[in-house]
């Protein structure tokens, strides 16, 4: 659903989104948006929604579902890297 909503542009140019905006689209203070210059005076504001966290939260999910210890998270990431290393690296 397409809505327009009037903003001022305040000191330095800061902005305020509205509440309802900020939270049906889940934005906090910090977060980063893109602002694209559409051209004509047109501007295009896109939140650009950190990845991290979800695939964080899915990480440890899968942990928590394996039984999977911290030092057995860490040796299998050291032997993925060096599994890595010697196949990228070590190649003769």
């Amino acid at each position: 659903m397409m809505s327009s909503v009037t903003i001022q542009i305040r000191r330095k140019g800061v902005i305020t989104l509205p509440a309802e905006l900020r939270r049906q689209y889940g934005l906090d203070e910090g977060d980063v948006c893109t602002l694209v210059d559409l051209g004509g005076g047109l501007f295009l504001l896109s939140p650009r929604v950190s990845k991290l966290a979800p695939l964080g939260d899915h990480v440890a999910r899968l942990i928590a579902e394996e039984g999977a210890t911290v030092e057995e998270i860490l040796e299998t990431l050291d032997q993925e890297r060096e599994t890595y290393y010697r196949e990228h690296y070590l190649q003769a």
